[in-house]
């Protein structure tokens, strides 16, 4: 069975150099095996995919620090970490292909760069990563990105990234060590603020103004599967939009696997978003690739719907060629 997996990571040397002064390394004390496979595009992580089954992987920039860096280095960063993403694609075109980079601070340039990556090297969409300077992306000014990718026919992945310092030094603050900063970022934190993001997108009324927009998140749908009802009932009654916010949610979004490798998130999921909108991810090199694909043949579902979520639904929803 072939298989696609579409969050997938990698450091450029630039984006390195300029992030440590943020403590890249220190956001988890284990880092130092994870950082070293993000940095190999080559035969490391061929044979981790091999290992796993892994026929194509979408590669990202681990951009999740882009956001505390000036803009001008930000787009900067980018435009390399994309060059460095393309020459990989081309030197191996069967197993990589590439989400471009994009420095959101910048929304004007970050379109032109998404236009510059997937008409130049054939980029299969963008992820950008949390919020920015302080705003998330249903502010007007992120509109050109949005735009871009309709005219483009690609997604934007929305990958989650550390809070802001005030949401940090008010929810996770005073725990013992680093439980704290822990908590803010996968133990709990970045996931719901995700979630946030995607009802504000919503609500905001985005997809009336692009209803064509298509939009990923990971990590099982971060939390909204098993919470978008309550949502839909409280919001969709103020908000003056012409679909409810649950409608909104199972039409315009995509939900990956990434990193939740148990049954009842993904029987959730399932169940709310259906089969169609439910593609498989790893979180390489955060997650192994041997443990999704054991996930992945555990999943209780039908050998065409496996196949759906195992390659069909990505090679769809990023025009990957079968």
């Amino acid at each position: 069975m072939r298989i696609i997996t579409l969050e997938e990571h990698f450091v450029s040397p630039m984006y390195l150099e300029v992030t440590a002064q943020f403590g890249f390394g220190a956001l988890n004390p284990a880092m130092a095996d994870i950082l070293r496979k993000q940095k190999d595009l080559g035969e490391e992580r061929l044979k981790d995919m091999d290992e796993g089954g892994v026929s194509l992987q979408v590669l990202s920039l681990s951009g999740i620090l882009l956001d505390r860096v000036d803009p001008a280095t930000a787009t900067a960063i980018v435009r390399d970490s994309n060059e460095i993403a393309a020459k990989a694609v081309r030197e191996h075109p069967t197993r990589f292909a590439a989400f471009a980079a994009l420095g959101m601070a910048e929304p004007e340039k970050a379109a032109d760069e998404l236009k510059r990556c997937v008409q130049e090297y054939g980029f299969v969409g963008a992820m950008i990563d949390g919020t920015c300077k302080g705003l998330f992306y249903d502010d007007e000014r992120f509109l050109p990105v949005f735009k871009a990718a309709v005219e483009l026919n690609v997604p934007i992945y929305l990958h989650p990234a550390p809070p802001p310092q005030a949401v940090q030094e008010a929810y996770y603050s005073k725990l013992p060590n680093s439980l704290g900063q822990t908590l803010s970022i996968a133990g709990w934190g970045w996931h719901v603020e995700t979630g946030l993001h995607v009802l504000r997108l919503i609500v905001s009324g985005l997809f009336d103004k692009l209803p064509d927009l298509r939009i990923i998140i990971g990590h099982m749908g971060e939390n909204l599967p098993f919470s978008i009802m309550r949502a839909d009932a409280v919001l969709s009654r103020q908000a003056n939009l012409s679909k409810s916010v649950a409608e909104f949610f199972k039409s315009n979004f995509y939900v990956t696997t990434s990193g939740y490798f148990t049954l009842p998130p993904f029987q959730c999921a399932l169940e709310v978003c259906g089969v169609d909108h439910l593609l498989f991810s790893v979180d390489y090199p955060f997650s192994a690739n041997t443990k999704g694909k054991a996930f992945l043949d555990s999943l209780p579902v039908s050998a065409e719907d496996k196949e759906k979520i195992a390659h069909g639904n990505a090679e769809r929803v990023l025009g990957i060629r079968p």
